[in-house]
């Protein structure tokens, strides 16, 4: 018998290598894992719900379920109130992903915002992601998580936290605990002409270093070889400027 159930998700699809890499790992090592996924890949999407729409869940195999035209954070609402009826599972684990997510990635990561929607529920929460896009060992990066879920599960998370990891694609040289760092993708947006003359862009990135390498932020850690745990709070409020705020007037109207 199972000692741990997994809800696991992710951004890029149910037939992504790294939601099944993961899979494969936990499922060998005895969790239970029930897994619900996007019909395709949906990054870039962030927390986003759908709203205007119904969504249709499709059973993939035993356990294995993916969402026609979901969202990730669709998969973990669907999953949590029709897959497991409200029994909250032991974790939430989302991905692998099939790219990096660090520094001002994690507002636009579909990975990350299931991760954050699984924290909502108060279900304990990760995200998991390869520094790069570029010769990914998907098993390697699943066998290290598993160390990371179990001492989740054996220490808890602080409330309202959940962990947003990146792994080198290099050799692992230990773990860092890290903080968002402030690098971006290098905007790159493509322009393309139809065969009617109409007009289209198509918005993407290039993975690029960071913008300001401080010594303990996501982007350096993974730089210099380590796996980066950065702690990410639901509260998003700054309280540091709040007497700021109220000391330059931005209250007396």
């Amino acid at each position: 018998m199972s000692k741990y159930k997994v809800l696991l998700v992710n951004d890029d699809g149910y037939l992504s290598p790294g939601i099944n890499a993961i899979r494969d790992v936990l499922l060998e090592n005895n969790f239970e894992v029930i897994t619900i996924a996007p019909d395709r890949n949906m990054s870039g999407t962030s927390h986003s719900l759908t709203f205007t729409r119904p969504l249709k869940i499709e059973k993939y195999k035993e356990n294995f379920y993916y969402v026609i035209d979901g969202t990730p954070a669709d998969c973990v609402h669907l999953g949590y109130y029709v897959i497991l009826k409200e029994e909250k599972p032991d974790i939430l684990v989302s991905g692998i992903n099939t790219g990096p997510n660090l520094g001002n990635d994690i507002f636009y990561s579909g990975t990350v915002g299931a991760a954050r929607e699984g924290t909502s529920f108060g279900i304990p929460s990760i995200a998991l992601s390869p520094a790069s896009s570029k010769n990914v060992d998907f098993k390697k990066i699943a066998n290290i998580s598993l160390k990371i879920i179990n001492k989740v599960l054996e220490k808890s998370l602080p409330k309202g936290t959940f962990l947003n990891i990146n792994f080198p694609v290099s050799d692992i040289k230990g773990f860092r605990i890290t903080k968002q760092g402030r690098g971006a993708y290098q905007e790159k947006i493509q322009k393309y002409i139809s065969p009617s003359k109409e007009t289209y862009y198509w918005i993407g990135g290039e993975e690029s270093l960071c913008e300001i390498c401080e010594k303990d932020s996501d982007y350096t850690a993974v730089q210099q070889g380590y796996v980066s745990i950065t702690p990410i709070k639901l509260d998003l409020t700054d309280y540091n400027s709040i007497k700021t705020l109220e000391s330059k007037g931005f209250i007396d109207f």
